[in-house]
């Protein structure tokens, strides 16, 4: 290499020809914390003084609704509607924005805008949605820092459907967007598009907590299981990933029978035409991915997903023509263009022919998915469509209230909605719950002074409020100590919350709750502050004001959901996993929107407090909150050895007694190096104090994290 092909940035002393070697390629199994850092307030080029939900509280949010139905109809040459209309392509792209929502974690759904960003920007499922966010920038330009992109990706949808006739709830705003890609959500192991390693025996045995069929995918393959034109097989696919996005069969159905409605598929072309997708476009391309060489790339040329065709002879209307000719006709199976499985209707009317996109006044032929003759096939699928052909007034309601909880079903309760132009209606899957009633001083005073005379230990005290509010997923905004739904249904017999003491200390909890006015929910959370000022004799402010969620308010077998399989923080896990214990912790350490150092204080005062579902990693009495954890743990004189599946001793280095054991999530902290890192500040002699106020201003953080109403 000579002097002037020599790179002038330094990249360490190995480097390939573009990059340095990273930690991570020379030790790929090192516990990679950054899943707790992926939302660095660096990264926010607003400030972390900016209050998105007090901005958006200042749009107006009719004008931004005529700006949008004015753009639907204004067709640009660099990107031309379809019709004349650009509302079935901004459907497709709220639905994409939305549609990567899943139970198992809680994660994905179009609540950070995370669409503009990789992998979601560059999913094959997502071909061509970089021309619809170009075509919104406009609106985004104008109305600035009061109307974040991901309300925006989700609004335009809304006021598509709208334009076009068809039902809608409206939209309610307050998503602030994130600002770097979210790399550390799991998408799938596979390591090319489309693959679909991520089953067991069955289609059934879909890996957790994903839920799409196929690496880059929003829900199933529209051509069949992996291709496969079997419409029996794809309902399969299709009753089991919606499953999974929170969907029944009835609102699987309105959604995709509703959604279908409107537009068409792009496969006029070869499908090799089509370029990278845009994280792969050269630099001059600005963003835009799937330049296509075939003819003029675009309109009745477009190769998106290369199924080629309308659902219907009016794809800009609300009609019942989908069902009408889902229904009415036989189909035969062809091929698009692009080689993609297609179905054609047995001859068909002209009558129900659709017009071609660019308004030439050509008919052409319209077309199903296997994915949609399944919802011919399916005795199931059948029998709803049946039922809505004869009303299509419910057809109408069941995809406005299904279409509506696919797009705000990650924003939580209610109370996250800031401003918009939604009902005021109360869904079951909006987790509701009565309005408490804020306590005084003295009422939190005597409550505690209850608890402690009870009879209760500080380590019931502290497991039962530690159970109620860890369930909380920053992810979707669902659990958390509101509500008191540990004492219900599915929570309240749960493995890992030990069902017979959890019992014993509700029982106890509701006499004083019954005495003294206060909710079961702020009984609990005041329950745990009591315990902790116990052991550490200091000061454990509560916020009170929690109301106590009912059976009826509670969807049991969503909930369930929520359960933990392990729980790092109480040293639980209840089977053998293909990730270990730590990685667990972390994933739950980022649910609960933590940092290393909150997982690291939390973790050390909760052993120190005696909890652990299994003994391991206690090393005191449990009774005094202080920072000698973290010195036994960083302690020289003993030695560890592994003695089964995530189970270690530690044998004096003198005499080779066994003294303690642990967990893969209790050593962790002293044998990886960020964390090691952490545990030595909060060992030092100096540091004690620091430990007890870091541990219960953390801890207070979990106990309010779903306290929405607060901010």
């Amino acid at each position: 290499m000579n002097e002037m092909t020599k790179c002038p940035v330094m990249h360490g002393s190995h480097t390939t020809a573009s990059a340095g070697t990273k930690t991570q390629d020379w030790w790929p199994n090192q516990l990679n914390l950054d899943i707790l850092r992926q939302h660095d307030t660096k990264s926010n080029p607003l400030g972390a003084d900016f209050d998105y939900k007090k901005a958006v509280k200042s749009l107006k949010v009719d004008a931004v609704k005529a700006d949008l139905k004015k753009l639907m109809t204004d067709s640009q040459d660099w990107w031309p509607a379809d019709y004349g209309h650009y509302g079935p392509f901004f459907v497709r792209m709220t639905w994409h924005a939305a549609g990567t929502y899943r139970t198992g974690d809680g994660r994905g759904g179009g609540g950070t805008g995370a669409q503009r960003f990789a992998p979601l920007n560059s999913w094959p499922d997502n071909g061509n949605l970089d021309k619809a966010r170009r075509l919104l920038w406009p609106v985004k330009q104008k109305y600035g820092n009061s109307l974040s992109w991901a309300d925006l990706l989700i609004m335009a949808g809304n006021v598509a459907i709208e334009s076009m006739g068809g039902p809608n709830l409206g939209t309610a705003l307050g998503r602030a967007d994130i600002w770097h890609p979210e790399k550390d959500i799991y998408w799938g192991a596979e390591d090319e598009w489309l693959g679909d390693n991520r089953y067991g025996g069955t289609r059934q045995d879909l890996e957790n907590p994903l839920a799409a069929v196929q690496m880059g995918l929003i829900y199933v393959n529209p051509e069949g299981p992996n291709g496969n034109p079997d419409p029996l097989l794809s309902a399969q696919d299709i009753r089991e990933t919606f499953a999974r996005m929170a969907m029944n069969d009835e609102e699987t159905f309105a959604l995709t029978a509703g959604g279908h409605t409107f537009g068409k598929a792009h496969g006029n072309g070869p499908a090799d035409a089509v370029g990278a997708e845009p994280e792969s476009a050269p630099i001059e391309a600005q963003g835009f991915g799937w330049a296509s060489s075939h003819k003029s790339g675009k309109g009745v040329d477009a190769i998106t997903s290369g199924i080629e065709g309308p659902w219907t002879a009016n794809p800009i209307e609300w009609d019942m023509g989908y069902l009408n000719l889902l229904y009415n006709y036989e189909w035969e199976l062809t091929k698009s263009p692009a080689g993609a499985n297609i179905w054609h209707p047995v001859n068909i009317d002209e009558d129900d022919m659709a017009p071609e996109v660019d308004g030439s006044g050509k008919k052409v032929m319209p077309m199903m998915t296997t994915a949609d003759m399944a919802l011919k096939m399916d005795p199931a699928y059948r029998a709803i469509g049946d039922r809505f052909m004869k009303d299509p007034e419910a057809f109408g309601q069941a995809f406005a209230e299904a279409w509506f909880k696919l797009l705000h079903r990650d924003m939580g309760p209610k109370s996250n909605y800031t401003a918009g132009d939604y009902p005021d209606h109360d869904y079951l899957w909006q987790d509701p719950i009565p309005a408490g009633k804020a306590l005084s001083d003295a009422d939190v005073s005597a409550i505690k002074n209850s608890v402690l005379a009870s009879g209760l230990s500080i380590q019931d005290m502290v497991e039962t409020a530690w159970a109620s509010a860890s369930t909380f997923r920053a992810s979707d905004k669902r659990g958390g100590a509101n509500g008191a739904r540990i004492r219900l249904a599915p929570q309240k017999d749960w493995a890992v919350n030990k069902p017979a003491q959890l019992q014993n200390v509700l029982d106890t909890y509701a006499s004083i709750a019954s005495a003294t006015g206060a909710s079961m929910a702020d009984v609990i959370v005041i329950g745990g502050a009591a315990g902790i000022e116990k052991a550490s004799q200091a000061s454990v402010p509560v916020t009170t004001g929690r109301g106590d969620a009912s059976e009826d308010h509670t969807d049991v077998n969503s909930f369930a959901h929520l359960e933990p399989r392990a729980d790092g923080f109480r040293n639980y896990v209840e089977t053998e996993f293909a990730v270990s214990p730590e990685e667990m912790m972390l994933d739950k350490a980022q649910l609960l929107d933590l940092t290393p150092a909150e997982m690291t204080v939390l973790v050390g005062g909760l052993r120190s407090l005696g909890i652990s579902a299994n003994g391991d990693g206690v090393w005191s009495d449990g009774n005094s909150l202080n920072n000698q954890w973290f010195k036994t743990l960083l302690d020289m004189s003993v030695a560890w050895k592994e003695t089964g599946y995530n189970s270690y001793a530690a044998h004096d280095r003198a005499s080779g007694d066994k003294v303690r054991t642990a967990s893969r999530t209790d050593l962790v902290f002293g044998s990886n190096s960020e964390l090691r890192a952490i545990a030595e500040v909060y060992a030092q002699q100096d540091n004690n104090d620091k430990f007890v106020a870091d541990f219960i201003a953390t801890w207070n953080k979990v106990m309010n994290a779903d306290r929405f109403d607060l901010n």
